[in-house]
């Protein structure tokens, strides 16, 4: 399977299916292990020293989902980052989900 990296997030329409859960556990492994999958949302948590260092993180993101046209849910807190995944147009995941959270892995 290629890098998703070096995908772009494209545009998905309603009619676009979401993934089955056969493509779901196969693009989950290519992801660090702190992602987790849950009821149509990829999620994973990150721990910093300090409230900047969380910020600096989620500043990052958001300007790589505005890259990227794929926006995930933020929420930042003293020493933490919470990221969530999904597409909302269909109500599930798709590639993009997959294509940000290994973008973001790689910041």
């Amino acid at each position: 399977m290629a890098d998703l990296r070096a995908e772009k997030c494209e545009a998905c329409t309603q009619s676009t299916p979401p993934l089955s859960k056969t493509d779901v556990v196969a693009l989950r492994a290519l992801l660090h292990a702190d992602w987790t999958v849950g009821d149509a949302t990829l999620r994973r948590e990150f721990r910093f020293a300090n409230f900047g260092e969380a910020f600096t993180k989620a500043t990052a993101i958001a300007l790589l989902a505005e890259e990227q046209g794929h926006h995930p849910d933020l929420e930042v807190g003293w020493g933490r980052l919470a990221v969530a995944l999904t597409t909302h147009k269909i109500h599930g995941l798709s590639r993009n989900d997959f294509v940000m959270a290994s973008k973001i892995d790689a910041l």
